[in-house]
């Protein structure tokens, strides 16, 4: 067993809770996948896992198809855009200034509660009702169904920079839902919904402990390797080289050369988006064939993605391409986050993968898929971790240039720094404790 899996084991083998989560895209199953050992009869889904009825997994698979298909419908020709943002709609979020009090219910508030009194989340609740422990949810549906049936105690995770108000309660000053907070931005808006300081926990999105080691000793001798893949020329060392090896340690800031440089490509769960890989995948033909560069295309659970790139890593016919795919999604985020101990750049759309800059990871970013995402991105572009992709097809000329000058080293060292990276841990101890304890150190929140 590794020292970070012993650590969590002896950490957390006294802590139990009901664990639960929802088939929406991958970003509500991923923030719960890193407390799967204190999960009581493991990670729970709903509409799946959790004892529903046939009628409700029937609603749940309906509205999870819904999801997915407008998810998608931005890429039917003429209407598709149209469709989409009537559907962006329902989840959109107000612009954050100026401050202001958000509490009043909205339509989707006083349907989710409607929808809750019909039957949404029975199966669920019979489940929960059967040992009395601490219910932690990724998914808003899952918590307001809890508090309206009285349990307690609940605790949200916060799976994006922002939130739609659906996420809070109709009475949020009667509500026993705490919160788990991925970054400052989302507990600012909790405030502006109603929800009440001791209820907000500015833990940091849960990142895989498994990536962090003990005290750090993961990330830090990752995180030291990377800069040097992504500073081939010595800009970024140039300039930082002292506070790196303060914060990282000497040691862990000789490069070793051991690989090539790592780029992963990840599309939604929804599987939009696949066509940007191919379009990698082509720019940076030349570079793969000789061995200087490795693509990781990230299919996830999805088998017409993973034959898509399948078909692409054959048309190249290089093994320095390789497809991330599993038929399920506790294998496909376990493949996932040990191929980011190697990844040095992650291309993705600014999803819960946001956070991932925590990890000392500079993210390429697709365009934003509904209002979260473009919340992510304008966080990401705050804390200086991210960039806008520019035309997949001239990758080979664009990336380069960014890595020659130093610019994708800093984007890593800005998100490691101001990012949170303990968001696992800190949600442990507010269950073992009832309270966090607070710290400005980047290695120490």
């Amino acid at each position: 067993m590794k020292k970070s899996e012993r650590h969590r084991s002896k950490r957390s083998k006294h802590i139990s809770a009901w664990v639960i989560s929802a088939d929406m895209g991958y970003g509500h199953q991923r923030a719960v996948f890193p407390l799967k050992d204190i999960a009581h009869e493991g990670l729970i889904t709903v509409g799946k896992n959790d004892g529903s009825t046939t009628k409700e997994k029937k609603s749940w698979k309906r509205l999870l198809n819904t999801y997915e298909s407008l998810s998608r419908s931005r890429g039917i020709p003429l209407i598709g855009k149209m469709i989409f943002a009537m559907f962006d709609s329902l989840m959109h979020i107000p612009e954050f200034y100026p401050i202001r009090n958000l509490s009043r219910s909205t339509y989707q508030v006083d349907l989710l509660e409607t929808s809750i009194k019909n039957g949404l989340c029975n199966g669920m609740m019979e489940k929960i009702s059967t040992k009395q422990l601490p219910l932690i949810t990724s998914y808003f549906a899952a918590a307001i169904a809890a508090d309206m049936h009285g349990y307690e105690p609940i605790f949200c995770i916060i799976c994006d920079a922002d939130i739609n108000r659906v996420w809070v309660a109709k009475q949020p000053w009667e509500s026993r839902i705490n919160y788990f907070a991925p970054c400052g931005k989302a507990a600012q808006r909790l405030r502006s919904y109603g929800v009440p300081e001791e209820r907000i926990f500015l833990t940091g999105f849960p990142l895989p402990i498994d990536l962090l080691g003990r005290n750090l000793a993961t990330i830090t001798k990752d995180v030291g390797q990377r800069l040097s893949y992504l500073d081939p020329r010595g800009r970024f060392w140039a300039n930082h080289r002292q506070n790196v090896e303060h914060f990282l340690g000497k040691s862990n800031c000789t490069f070793r050369n051991r690989r090539a440089l790592t780029i992963t490509y990840a599309v939604g769960g929804a599987g939009a988006q696949r066509d940007i890989g191919r379009r990698i995948a082509m720019s940076l033909r030349d570079r793969i064939l000789n061995g200087t560069l490795q693509l990781n295309l990230v299919a996830g659970t999805r088998p017409e993605v993973f034959s898509y790139f399948n078909d692409i890593k054959t048309e190249i016919g290089s093994d320095n391409i390789r497809v991330l795919y599993a038929e399920t999604h506790d294998e496909y985020f376990q493949q996932f986050n040990n191929a980011m101990r190697e990844t040095d750049i992650l291309w993705t759309k600014p999803s819960e993968l946001s956070f991932y800059a925590g990890l000392g990871i500079p993210i390429i970013m697709t365009p934003p898929i509904g209002s979260q995402e473009r919340f992510n991105r304008q966080w990401l572009y705050e804390i200086h971790a991210a960039v806008a992709q520019k035309d997949p097809d001239f990758t080979h000329q664009w990336l380069f240039e960014m890595l020659n000058d130093g610019r994708m080293a800093d984007m890593a060292w800005s998100g490691f720094l101001k990012a949170r990276k303990l968001g696992t841990a800190k949600i442990l101890e507010v269950l073992e404790t009832g309270a966090m304890k607070r710290s400005d150190s980047p290695l120490e929140r």
